[in-house]
């Protein structure tokens, strides 16, 4: 199934920089010379019974996409052809490919290399292109991309070509209806466009085109007859390409260009609403299925180049990378396997079977302290060190990983430190060994607002606000009433623009002592706690100015039958958005 927008962690494509400079004279300049006589690679056989071959041989893709920066290629390339990976994947090439297809090639791997076209699928992907339309994107695209395959064509780093990525997919978040059909028929003529013009550049190397599910196919089997191989995104659909590619009655073979375990838009919600990350062992499990699918498939499926060997240490990463941090994974090792890279001698990373995290659903509160149980154990007997780290992903897309103060008690026990501002967080677990490897294990924690001594008498009362937003994004609508419903998952939010007020009417006047505001990061920097006797005239009973956007705990006395919450100064760009406006006695 393909994932929702806004629902994945992915990939970051290569910025095809050059392509914003292109400009019609370009067109004509000469490549540099090659350095050395690049290979001739082909898809041969017929139908069911294809092959890839490189100067004649069979080549079976064991491949990985390629994360690091090009800087780092020859300290992490060695280390993929000892996994007995022989193919790196990459979404963009431009002038700064040269040295890592150059240090691919000194490594025994060669590239699949992508050519990044507008809306694509994932982070990165950029603005909207109208493909029926658009004539002077599509000219400046194809100029663009057989420049580079005629500056690289002899690079003998170079695999194939792959245009695009999960653009047929991704035009589903720029058109609709019938509209969108003609975008898609459009856009995968024009990948034909392109496949064609390689071609006549370099006629030693194929070219594919990568969508995000094989329901894009139809549109290449119609439109794009240049293309030598067809080529799939899919995670914990792998396993369902083969049974998909005989139904449609295709005649070209395919590679997987991304797979490995279940992706957030694959996996159910936990308790706190949240995707339900899988553990370290089904991460592992869901590369080797992967492979077995790809392989199960002969004479069609020509190999694969799992996701994804990247070094990047944040909520994406954990979930994805072989080695994140440069820690490497359960996964790393079943790639590996998988492969048939030499494992005699591998010491491989400690593994977590148990992960229980205290009053996860009914809450831990803000700043105050989680305990967290883990079973770990490492297969070689090394001594393990924890880490506890929290993403506020959830809360506001923010993906790094942020260390906890962290005690290690007996038997497993883990004592640390919880975030500042309410939420649902995921809360990570590293167990590392000291020789390179870690086990990392993600549950959902929810925080809450300190408890508070007294008793809430806005809770349930009748509130109303100066606006508040409708829009189904986000969460909405968000009404008045959702700040004193007592539920810390949902929020009132206002309208983007200074002042806005939220008021609720206690039923009678009421003298009260505390006041509680659990804000969502769309704070208020300046404002007032204001009462009124009949809701028209207010006394100003507290201001403050200098506003965090964490859980704002106020002791002040006031009387009155409603209490406003006025706010004066937005903190961010955004609106005013209360999880809950708390008034005690």
């Amino acid at each position: 199934m393909p994932h929702p927008p806004g629902r994945t962690a992915r990939r970051a494509a290569a910025a095809l920089t050059s392509a914003a400079l292109l400009t019609g004279t370009l067109v004509g300049l000469q490549a540099p010379a090659a350095q050395a006589a690049g290979s001739v690679v082909k898809v041969t056989g017929s139908q069911g019974a294809w092959q890839l071959t490189v100067n004649g041989a069979p080549y079976q893709v064991k491949g990985l996409t390629w994360g690091p920066a090009v800087a780092d290629a020859q300290k992490y390339l060695p280390d993929l052809a000892s996994m007995g990976v022989n193919t790196i994947r990459t979404w963009g090439t431009d002038a700064t490919s040269k040295p890592l297809l150059d240090a691919a090639a000194a490594n025994g791997i060669k590239v699949i290399a992508g050519f990044w076209l507008q809306p694509g699928g994932g982070p990165g992907s950029g603005g909207c292109v109208n493909y029926v339309t658009d004539t002077a994107y599509k000219t400046q695209m194809l100029a663009e991309f057989p420049k580079w395959v005629d500056t690289y064509k002899d690079n003998p780093g170079v695999l194939m070509w792959n245009v695009g990525n999960e653009s047929t997919l991704g035009l589903q978040n720029c058109f609709s209806g019938s509209e969108l059909e003609q975008q898609r028929n459009a856009y995968t003529t024009f990948v034909n466009d392109v496949a064609k013009k390689i071609h006549q550049v370099d006629p030693n190397h194929p070219v594919t085109s990568t969508d995000a599910w094989t329901g894009a196919w139809p549109y290449y089997k119609r439109n794009a007859p240049d293309l030598d191989l067809y080529a799939v995104n899919a995670y914990n659909a792998v396993c369902n390409v083969r049974s998909d590619w005989q139904q449609g009655g295709y005649t070209k073979p395919y590679i997987v260009t991304e797979t490995g375990p279940a992706g957030e838009w694959e996996v159910p919600d936990d308790a706190n609403g949240v995707p339900d990350e899988p553990t370290d062992v089904q991460k592992a499990d869901g590369y080797t299925r992967a492979w077995n699918c790809v392989t199960g498939h002969t004479g069609v499926a020509l190999g694969a180049t799992m996701f994804h060997y990247g070094v990047e240490d944040d909520f994406g990463g954990v979930w994805f990378n072989l080695l994140p941090g440069g820690l490497k994974r359960l996964s790393y090792y079943a790639v590996k396997k998988a492969y048939r890279g030499s494992t005699s001698g591998d010491n491989t990373p400690p593994v977590i079977s148990q992960m229980t995290v205290d009053h996860a659903t009914d809450g831990v509160p803000a700043g105050g302290q989680v305990r967290i149980t883990t079973r770990a154990t490492d297969p070689n007997g090394d001594a393990i060190g924890y880490q506890v780290l929290f993403s506020s992903n959830y809360i506001d897309q923010n993906k790094a990983l942020v260390p906890a103060a962290t005690t290690v008690g007996a038997d497993g026990v883990l004592t640390a430190k919880a975030p500042d501002k309410v939420g649902v967080y995921k809360v990570y677990v590293r167990a590392t060994d000291g020789r390179g490897n870690a086990g990392i294990e993600a549950r959902s924690l929810r925080v809450v607002p300190p408890p508070v001594n007294g008793t809430n008498v806005a809770q349930g009362r009748a509130a109303t606000a100066s606006s508040y937003q409708t829009d189904p994004t986000g969460g909405c609508p968000c009404p008045a009433g959702n700040a004193v419903d007592g539920k810390f998952d949902t929020r009132w939010a206002s309208d983007w623009s200074d002042p806005q007020w939220l008021q609720v009417d206690l039923g009678s006047t009421t003298t009260f002592t505390h006041v509680q505001l659990a804000w969502e990061p769309a704070y208020a920097k300046a404002y007032r706690i204001e009462t009124s006797a009949d809701g028209q005239n207010w006394t100003t009973v507290k201001s403050v100015d200098n506003g965090d956007g964490n859980i704002d705990d106020i002791d002040v006395t006031g009387t009155g039958r409603y209490v406003r919450v006025q706010g004066t100064q937005r903190g961010t760009g955004y609106g005013y958005s209360l999880y809950e406006f708390g008034v005690y006695r």
